[in-house]
């Protein structure tokens, strides 16, 4: 039997940049699609966990290194059974590049939901789950936007609907180099 290959999308953004829905709407226009939600892997943690926040302790980075590997090993085993694997999660600064290359399926996109500060804020204040603790939307809009490599397509997503946003990532989302 010959193994069939599929791909792997890389969705991010800060919170409430509407990666979720983006990544969820996605998968359902693919034919043969997962879409794995990385903050999962935080969750599976019971006792122990340390979640990131401004000056982590080497115990938070080295969960989120942990997520970051389980989410890009998972979608790898999607895609080695023909799937493409639409992984979502917050991956900001030089995080960004590390999670990517830890995705060894090819082809692989990166695509990262840059809406504008306000409009996140506006999201956030509308939706039933608060992600900001102790960060703020211009706190983490800030690192995105200054400490996070260009690598991938980085849309702005502050005027395009769900579907628009999908139409972009179809038609401008282009693998990474190796």
């Amino acid at each position: 039997m010959v193994a069939m290959t599929g791909a792997v999308y890389l969705i991010t953004g800060i919170q409430a940049a509407g990666k979720s829905t983006v990544a969820q709407a996605l998968a359902e226009r693919l034919p043969r699609s997962v879409h794995i939600r990385g903050d999962a892997f935080r969750r599976f943690v019971v006792n122990g966990r340390e979640d990131m926040r401004p000056d982590p302790p080497q115990e938070a980075l080295d969960q989120l290194r942990l997520r970051y590997r389980l989410a890009a090993h998972t979608a790898d085993a999607y895609a080695a059974e023909g799937f493409t694997a639409i992984v979502q999660d917050v991956v900001l600064g030089d995080f960004l590049p590390w999670f990517a290359e830890r995705i060894r399926t090819r082809p692989r996109h990166v695509v990262v939901l840059a809406p504008r500060p306000e409009a996140v804020a506006a999201r956030e204040a509308g939706r039933g789950k608060k992600a900001y603790g102790e960060y703020t939307v211009e706190d983490l809009d800030t690192g995105l936007r200054t400490t996070t490599p260009r690598i991938g397509v980085w849309l702005d997503t502050t005027d395009l609907t769900v579907e628009e946003t999908v139409d972009a990532i179809l038609s401008t989302a282009r693998p990474l180099p190796e």
